[in-house]
């Protein structure tokens, strides 16, 4: 029975393990980082914006989560996670807001 149960321990870090890999060589963070989004925030912990991980545990409950997101990401925010302000990314594409949305939401 101890067998098992450190099998079980073991596969359940293994699978973590791997679904953070997964998500840090995911297409949306080699955008992240090409957009400079990586200046501001970690995925892990809060630099000058909040950690991305923080992000997706606060918006995954919503339905429009994605969209929402990428509606921020592209116009910006201010007052959402403190005082320092989102800037605008008008550079980025909807299809590109969409694509770091959805990476983001894997994060949580």
């Amino acid at each position: 029975m101890k067998s098992m149960s450190y099998a079980a321990i073991a596969l359940a870090g293994t699978l973590a393990i791997s679904a953070s890999a997964q998500a840090e060589s995911a297409p949306g963070l080699a955008l992240a980082q090409q957009q400079n989004c990586m200046s501001c925030h970690s995925v892990n912990r809060p630099f000058m914006g909040p950690a991305l991980h923080d992000v997706a545990a606060k918006y995954a409950s919503r339905a429009d989560a994605e969209t929402y997101l990428a509606h921020k990401i592209i116009d910006g925010s201010t007052g959402v996670w403190g005082q320092v302000p989102m800037p605008a990314n008008t550079q980025l594409t909807p299809d590109q807001a969409a694509v770091l949305a959805g990476w983001i939401l894997t994060l949580k």
